[in-house]
C-alpha cells in the first residue's frame, strides 16, 4: 500500500486528526476514496480504449493481408487468362475468320 508501513500510517492519521480534528476525518477520508475511486475508473476506461484500439488495429492488419491475398490471386488468373487462354480465344477466332471468310463472300 504506497510502501507506508504501520507506524507511518498511524503517524499520518494522528497528524491528519491533530490537523482536521476528529469530525471532519471521516468526510476526508469518504472524499479521497470516491476521488480513488473515480480514478481507478477513468484507468480502467483508458485502458479498455486501448485495447480496443489494439484490436482494431489487429483486425484492420490482418483484412489488409487478406485482401493484399486476394488481389494476388486474382492477378495470378488475369495473368494465367491473358497468357493461356486469350491466345487460344484469338486463334479460335482467327480460325473461324479464315473458315467463313469464303462463305460470306458468297452471299
Amino acid at each position: 500500500m504506497l510502501g507506508f508501513g504501520f507506524g507511518e500510517l498511524i503517524f499520518i492519521i494522528f497528524i491528519a486528526l491533530m490537523l482536521f480534528g476528529s469530525d471532519k476525518v471521516p468526510e476526508i477520508a469518504r472524499t479521497l476514496g470516491k476521488i480513488m475511486a473515480q480514478l481507478k475508473n477513468a484507468t480502467n476506461e483508458i485502458k479498455s480504449e486501448i485495447q480496443k484500439s489494439a484490436e482494431i488495429q489487429e483486425l484492420n492488419d490482418s483484412v489488409k493481408g487478406i485482401t493484399g491475398t486476394f488481389t494476388e490471386e486474382v492477378d495470378k488468373v488475369k495473368s494465367s487468362v491473358d497468357q493461356g487462354i486469350l491466345p487460344e480465344i484469338k486463334q479460335a477466332a482467327d480460325d473461324l475468320e479464315s473458315m467463313s471468310g469464303p462463305i460470306k463472300r458468297q452471299m
